[in-house]
């Protein structure tokens, strides 16, 4: 018996230790390398604003008159993706996505251009005014999400942002590899990108619908999928936090 016992005493601690340890394969790449897009090298800016309520109005106006110069001035290497208020989540919320062709050395360029800019300085004086906080960060765009392009409206928009395990950036990337499949079928999918500065382990979802139960309906339809459900019970283990917000777009977004 002493010996039968000792014996397995090692395995069951071997099998314990299992449910705590995670096992994570050597990587010899950075995350960004190997799931980014290679064949462009775009880089992209989130940027979320809490406005005084009592200033929404005011703000909306004063970025519908400014933002567009900058997207549409040739010198300037961006482009304005989508420009929205969250109508469900946070409340008098601004969300704004650029887009950077070029990097790290585009987004260089164009902040370097607009501090020599006056009108956009007196912009960014007179829109401080209206805020309660900002923040903002740098994404990569997974390379297996579609490219956002401007869309037709009217949609409803919704960013999904996850916060991952740190070390689980991978793993999320060849889960939803495969999970983006079943969320094509009515051109919903807008974009998908993962932070590289700001706050990190940070995945964010963009998707459009035409209304909430549209929206409804087409998530609904993905559990009826084969697959679907089991990319889910492996992904839902790697985040600690997830948030959504529904968004409509300015009149000014590309993404209508």
């Amino acid at each position: 018996r002493g010996l039968g016992s000792s014996a397995s005493r090692p395995r069951e601690d071997s099998w314990l230790k299992s449910l705590f340890v995670r096992k994570v394969d050597p990587r010899k790449d950075a995350h960004s390398n190997l799931l980014a897009k290679r064949e462009t090298s775009s880089l992209y800016k989130l940027q979320i604003h809490n406005v005084k309520p009592e200033c929404l109005d005011a703000y909306n106006k004063l970025c519908q008159e400014v933002l567009p110069k900058i997207h549409e001035e040739k010198h300037y290497p961006c482009a304005l993706v989508g420009t929205w208020n969250t109508w469900y989540g946070e409340q008098d919320q601004a969300v704004h996505l650029w887009r950077y062709e070029g990097g790290y050395p585009a987004l260089n360029e164009v902040m370097s251009k607009l501090r020599q800019n006056k009108e956009f300085t007196e912009f960014r004086k007179e829109r401080g005014n209206m805020l309660l906080s900002r923040k903002n960060q740098l994404l990569l765009e997974f390379s297996f999400w579609n490219e956002p392009v401007p869309r037709e409206g009217p949609n409803i928009y919704e960013l999904r942002s996850y916060q991952l395990r740190p070390g689980t950036m991978i793993e999320w990337g060849n889960y939803w590899a495969r999970a983006i499949r079943f969320r094509q079928d009515n051109n919903e999918a807008v974009g998908g990108f993962f932070s590289q500065i700001g706050q990190l382990y940070m995945v964010h979802h963009l998707w459009a619908y035409k209304d909430l139960q549209t929206r409804e309906d087409i998530r609904n339809a993905a559990w009826h999928k084969p697959g679907w459900d089991e990319l889910v019970y492996y992904t839902v283990p790697l985040i600690q936090e997830m948030e959504s917000r529904i968004m409509i777009p300015l009149k000014i977004s590309p993404l209508q």
